[in-house]
């Protein structure tokens, strides 16, 4: 028992060595430790390479303490991201996709603004008109800009997702 207990110690003394080593080295230097089975099965940690130890595993650390060969996680940095990884052409294509969507939503925000304009005119009252295929103007009476009125509200809830009246 007090065996165990004393190999628990050395292996913690040498992780937290291991650790202090990697805190201390400069941001762009990697450091390698050496991890080995001693002759009573304790696990040790190393700068050198053990001349007399089992399974011995070279561990390389990254200047933020993480392992650099760490498998499918190196890199990782949050709990939650994928640890699949996109290739060029199919980062591209989101990237394209996302400024696509980024246009579309201007260019429905600007749809929304223009419609909300043309109900704030025709609640504003007086004389409106439209232009004719001519050129000349044509003022609508009461029911042609109440139905227009309609149709503008009609589409601001459909497209803009609010009322404005």
């Amino acid at each position: 028992m007090a065996y165990t207990s004393k190999i628990n110690t050395a292996t913690k003394l040498l992780v937290s060595t291991a650790y202090v080593l990697m805190l201390s080295m400069n941001a762009s230097h990697a450091i390698q430790v050496y991890k080995s089975v001693g002759a009573h099965g304790e696990v040790k940690y190393s700068q050198h390479a053990p001349q007399n130890g089992k399974n011995i595993e070279l561990i390389e650390f990254r200047s933020d303490g993480r392992q650099s060969n760490a498998g499918q996680l190196a890199g990782k940095t949050d709990a939650n991201q994928s640890t699949s990884t996109q290739s060029v052409e199919e980062q591209r294509v989101a990237a394209l996709e996302a400024r696509i969507k980024e246009q579309e939503a201007q260019a429905n925000a600007q749809r929304c603004q223009s419609l909300r304009n043309n109900l704030t005119n025709l609640n504003v009252g007086g004389r409106i008109y439209e232009m004719d295929a001519n050129g000349k103007r044509q003022y609508l009476d009461g029911r042609e800009i109440e139905l227009k009125r309609e149709r503008v509200q009609q589409a601001i809830d459909q497209y803009c997702g609010s009322s404005t009246t």
